[in-house]
């Protein structure tokens, strides 16, 4: 297992900080946000100065009915070959459905979607892990994802169900400690208990960001700073186990350096507390010291002379030493997982398929999920696409000002996404233009001439808009 050390997800924003930022062993990108062949010079600065970067993806679906698709497979091995890293890591979710499976449009997600946890998908799960690992040049790690909704009918716990993908396949777990904590809040599931089921040896690093909590619903927005309640997690674990790494996730609102740094020093000081358990300390009072570090920031960071040799004695990472060892895993063989049994993915594909299309296209909520949280993971879907387009093309908001966002959540109701972020921009100008918005010309020619430079025709004739008018019906039924 790798050791890493403490990190902090690169993102273009924050990529001067995160260079100038103490004490900082490795970073993490997201892979679909990088080409092989012309890396950031960030990147390419932290890596010279022996920066370890580890590509997380966000795209492949493993978690989907379909097997994973080999272009994607590709992508992601030539990013881990560029940038030298010794792993990769992905998501326990699907983030399309539909397509020849269930002869239905292709929808996407934009986002990352909790799997059942029943033996068909797990059974589905693990033979697109094991596609995965013989198509990719490195290791692969897989994280828990949060998650406002729950399916009905699930036949085991988010413990049980790690537990049972790492026998069959060896695959590395990547465990996100604020994920755990918004489940418990979002569906009532114990972290302790997860955290007691898995198998704590197969972790490859762990993540922590922050979140809100609005109307009882906690929403992982990796824009807020880390709470206690997700560093008690990240002390309960590490009361387990000896991570070989913990990363900072932050994506946006981002603060000034000094901030980063304190969150820094708060994750530092949560990641000892498995040796201060060790020398005796009781738990309450380790508890207590991580909760003054995390209100006081890092001024409350610095231990004592005596429990600073303590620690260090005991391998923790204090200001720039190793980080604790993991345990010793035995490597054993891994006897190829059975095949799905029969009709498994057709069965997963229409299940997925028929939420999907509830959440991203207006049809009817299935039988069993809770209708209320659907139509909150709805508005969640829609708000993250706006904002993403809003980002893949900022000349958007600044053509519509404060009519862009209403304008696309009221586009987005009844439109899926079927394809990235990009063609979905060009399909909310084309949209906006096919009803001759906005009203005003001049605003109306500026968003005209946008989408034929990028689109390189002219807009579409009637015949053309009769076409997608009726796809757009069919996909809504």
């Amino acid at each position: 297992m790798t050791e890493l050390g403490i990190g902090i997800g690169w993102r273009p924003e924050i990529a001067e900080a995160v260079e100038a930022l103490p004490g900082v062993d490795w970073v993490e990108v997201v892979a679909e946000n990088i080409c092989a062949d012309h890396l950031p010079d960030s990147l390419t600065r932290l890596r010279e100065r022996g920066v370890t970067v580890v590509p997380h993806g966000v795209s492949l679906g493993l978690g989907g009915a379909d097997r994973p698709d080999p272009a994607r497979l590709a992508a992601l091995g030539e990013k881990a070959v560029a940038l030298g890293a010794p792993l990769v890591t992905e998501h326990i979710a699907f983030v399309r459905a539909g397509g020849p499976l269930t002869a239905t449009p292709l929808l996407e997600a934009g986002h990352l979607l909790p799997v059942p946890r029943t033996r068909d998908a797990l059974d589905v799960l693990c033979e697109n892990v094991r596609i995965a690992q013989d198509a990719l040049p490195v290791p692969l790690a897989l994280e828990n994802i949060a998650a406002l909704i729950s399916w009905p009918g699930e036949e085991m716990t988010e413990g049980r169900f790690l537990a049972e993908l790492v026998e069959r396949t060896g695959v590395r777990l990547l465990i996100d400690v604020a994920n755990l904590h918004t489940n418990h809040v979002n569906r009532g599931e114990d972290p302790a208990r997860a955290l007691s089921e898995l198998p704590v040896e197969a972790i490859a690093y762990v993540h922590v960001a922050g979140g809100v909590e609005r109307d009882g619903v906690w929403h992982d927005t990796h824009a807020h700073p880390v709470p206690r309640a997700v560093l008690d997690v990240l002390a309960d674990l590490t009361s387990r186990v000896s991570p070989p790494g913990v990363l900072l996730e932050r994506d946006d609102d981002f603060p000034p350096e000094e901030e980063l740094a304190r969150e820094l020093a708060v994750i530092r000081t949560a990641v000892g507390i498995r040796s201060g358990r060790a020398m005796g300390v009781p738990p309450d009072e380790v508890r207590a010291r991580v909760g003054a570090a995390h209100a006081h920031g890092a001024r409350s960071l610095v231990p004592a002379p005596r429990e600073a040799s303590l620690l260090i004695g005991a391998g923790a990472r204090v200001s720039g030493g190793p980080m604790p060892a993991a345990a010793p895993v035995v490597e054993e063989p891994v006897t190829e997982p059975p095949a799905p049994r029969a009709g498994a993915r057709q069965r997963l594909a229409v299940t997925q398929a028929a939420l999907l299309s509830a959440l991203v296209a207006g049809t009817p909520v299935p039988e069993g999920f809770d209708t209320r949280r659907v139509a909150v993971q709805s508005r969640a879907l829609a708000a993250k696409r706006a904002g993403v387009v809003a980002k893949v093309a900022p000349e958007l908001p600044e053509i519509l000002g404060k009519g862009f966002r209403p304008a696309f959540l009221a586009y987005a109701r009844s439109r899926p996404m079927t394809g990235g972020y990009r063609r979905d921009a060009l399909d909310f100008v084309e949209h906006l233009l096919l009803a001759g918005r906005p009203e005003d010309p001049a605003a109306r020619r500026r968003l005209t001439e946008w989408w034929q430079d990028r689109s390189g025709s002219r807009p579409p004739g009637r015949a053309t808009r009769l076409v997608r008018a009726a796809r757009h019906a069919l996909v809504r039924r």
